[in-house]
């Protein structure tokens, strides 16, 4: 199973920042160190993975990624699934950010359906904050990222 997100950043005068989203939904809602990822999904079967990462990109955030893709090396995850991202500067309002949602039973075995944002927070970080937020299967993807930015 293969997934396609985008790492991006942004400049600031201390150093580069990088934008992560928080799951949304009950399981994550009171989660914070190791529980933010890249925007990312999963890639349809004949999807090109750029296009699928732009497309998972605006799904969960309601912005369009625009900027130079750089391919970071793919990322194989604990759970089995390999992460293809690209590294993209860019600098986004995430005020007005929109999340697909899902829906699932909750509470669970109660036969009611509740309906939940995909990503229900999205920031920007700084190398090293980022570095505690994100999934630990995600950190090769920001630590690579941050040697790119360092050349």
């Amino acid at each position: 199973m293969t997934s396609a997100g985008v790492l991006a950043y942004r400049r600031r005068a201390n150093g580069p920042e990088f934008l992560l989203a928080h799951p949304g939904g009950p399981f994550w809602a009171g989660k914070d160190e190791a529980a933010w990822s890249i925007p990312k999904g999963l890639v349809e079967e004949g999807e090109e993975t750029w296009a699928a990462a732009q497309r998972e990109f605006a799904e969960e955030l309601g912005i369009a990624i625009v900027g130079e893709p750089e391919p970071l090396t793919p990322c194989p995850t604990p759970g089995g699934k390999l992460v293809r991202a690209w590294l993209v500067q860019a600098d986004l309002d995430l005020t007005g950010f929109c999340s697909n949602t899902f829906e699932i039973e909750w509470p669970p075995r109660s036969g009611r359906r509740a309906i939940f944002p995909e990503v229900d927070r999205a920031d920007y970080f700084d190398p090293a904050t980022a570095l505690w937020k994100i999934h630990k299967g995600q950190r090769p993807i920001l630590a690579e990222g941050l040697l790119r930015i360092a050349r």
